[in-house]
Formats: structure tokens, sequence, C-alpha cells
């Protein structure tokens, strides 16, 4: 199956923030690398609906490794009933770290969705939140959005390749969304999680692109 872009293909394009970059608090690998890339994509305005997803957690988030005592970033603890990665504070609502990157010409997305703002539920997927105190994933609404402009099929790129990225596919697929991960358009938290990650999408069918297949290379 080859990707080729359709009046029934949405981009999304997940999480490409500040605290995502390096010197964030919260940094990618090379995670600048994808801004020139995706601004190119955007401005080209080959897709009739782009998505942005943006992290924004309220201060003292339960997924900060701050709001638990002793713990430490990285460390993983059950939340919910399901595992958790406890993280540095990032991407707080209303600070510098939480913006769309700047080098992104963001006026051509028609949905901007916002997650990850329950103080007590964590959201890496942008089409449902991760598993909240009643054992299930609440959705965002981004499958119905989709749904009712006719798209049937996702091209994701962004922060980080491993998490957010990841999920979002993940979901889409689940979801019964055509989904393709656009990789040189995405980086990871750290680049030893690559080989787990292609071994996921392949095994859900889930396609790789890059951007010489969406014709900005």
């Amino acid at each position: 199956m080859s990707f080729a872009i359709t009046e029934r293909t949405a981009l999304i394009v997940v999480d490409v923030q500040p605290d995502f970059m390096p010197g964030g608090t919260l940094a990618c690998h090379e995670g600048d690398a994808i801004v020139p890339g995706i601004d190119r994509l955007l401005r080209a305005r080959r897709f009739r609906h782009v998505v942005a997803t943006q992290d924004w957690h309220p201060p003292g988030h339960v997924s900060f490794a701050s709001s638990h005592p002793d713990a430490q970033a990285f460390q993983q603890i059950d939340l919910h009933g399901h595992p958790q990665t406890l993280w540095p504070d990032h991407c707080v609502q209303d600070t510098p770290g939480a913006a769309l990157h700047p080098g992104i010409a963001w006026s051509t997305a028609d949905l901007i969705l916002r997650k990850g703002s329950d103080p007590q539920v964590d959201s890496y997927s942008g089409f449902r939140e991760n598993h909240g105190p009643h054992g299930t994933r609440a959705a965002t609404g981004l499958a119905g959005w989709l749904r009712e402009r006719g798209v049937d099929e996702v091209l994701v790129c962004g922060l980080a390749r491993d998490v957010c990225v990841l999920w979002t596919a993940q979901d889409a697929a689940a979801l019964g969304f055509r989904a393709w991960l656009a990789w040189d358009l995405s980086r990871p938290v750290t680049p030893d999680s690559d080989d787990a990650t292609r071994s996921t999408l392949q095994a859900l069918g889930i396609g790789v692109v890059d951007s010489t297949d969406v014709g900005i290379a």
C-alpha cells in the first residue's frame, strides 16, 4: 500500500511545542530538526484538513514527577491501574514552553486540540486520554470531527515519536482510520526507542513515510 494525499486525508501535527525542543524541560532528541519540514508542509496546503494537538497541563499535573513525593523524572508508577511514566514539568498552561512552536505557520490548521488539561489524567493521544480513574479512556472528539468532514485517512507527525505521535497513530488505526506516520517529521524522546516503534507500527499495519512521499523533500 502506497501513500497518496487525497481530500479524505488529514494531517495531524502532534505537540510541536518549545518544551519538547532542545533546551526545553522535556526535550526530544533533535526535536527542533522537524520544524522546517512541518512548516513547509503546512505552507504547501496539500491537506484539506490540518489538526494540531497541544499538550496543555495545569500546574501540579498528576504526570509530573514533582507532584509525587520522592519520585524521580522518568520513573514509572501505577496510576488508575495502568503504568504511568512521571515526566519533568512541561507544557504548563499559559507558559512559553506550552505555546505552539513559532517557527510553523499554524494559520493553516483548522483545528487546534488541547489535551492533558485534566489534572488527574495524562493524555498522549490526540484521540483519547490515557486511562482515567474509572478504567476508561475518554474520547477527545477528534475522531468524530474528522469523520464529519469525510476524513478516513491520517498522516501523523510531531513529538514525541515514541509517545504521543505513536499513541495518536495507534488510536487512529484502532478507530478505523488508515494511519501513516511521517518518520523524518517526528523525533523520539530517546532514539533507543526507534526499533520498538517501527515494530509496533508494522504489527498494527500503520505505514511509515517520509518527506519525499509527501512532496516536500
